[in-house]
């Protein structure tokens, strides 16, 4: 195996951890609410990115070897797959659709903490299928 993908799926596993773990607490215990929000949705808006970007490299990866593999390795590979794909799919939805229901709700006084709750699990599903790409992908580098 390259060692490339697995430093692509450390990097988004990592990247996130810091971003939503570290980072983003961190701004909201120095700022005010309303600055370290906009910052956070900025941070949040390139982790998005990221994810997709990251998602479309190891797709075109675990393609190519799912074209050079045999039939018994197949299995694992689209499983791998699916856990990139549902990543992707959370950054998407987060992204396009909960990012701007948030800040519809705060400047028409929705409901703000229905769409906060729902993008942090999104952001929490990116972080647990990076953590389980990048398990998988040590797996098979060993």
């Amino acid at each position: 195996m390259k060692a490339w993908p697995l430093w692509l799926a450390a990097l988004w596993w990592g990247g996130m951890s810091a971003v939503s773990l570290l980072v983003v607490p961190i701004l909201f215990g120095r700022l005010g609410p309303a600055v370290a929000g906009s910052v956070a949705a900025h941070l949040f808006s390139l982790q998005s990115s990221a994810v997709i970007l990251i998602g479309l490299a190891l797709l075109l990866w675990l393609r190519q070897q799912r074209q050079r593999s045999d039939a018994a390795v197949w299995g694992p590979l689209m499983a791998t797959m699916g856990g990139v794909l549902l990543a992707m799919l959370a950054a998407v939805l987060q992204e396009f659709v909960v990012a701007e229901r948030i800040v519809m709700a705060r400047s028409t006084g929705g409901d703000l903490r229905l769409w906060h709750g729902l993008g942090s699990a999104l952001v929490f599903l990116q972080w647990l299928c990076g953590a389980w790409v990048f398990r998988r992908l040590l797996k098979t580098a060993s």
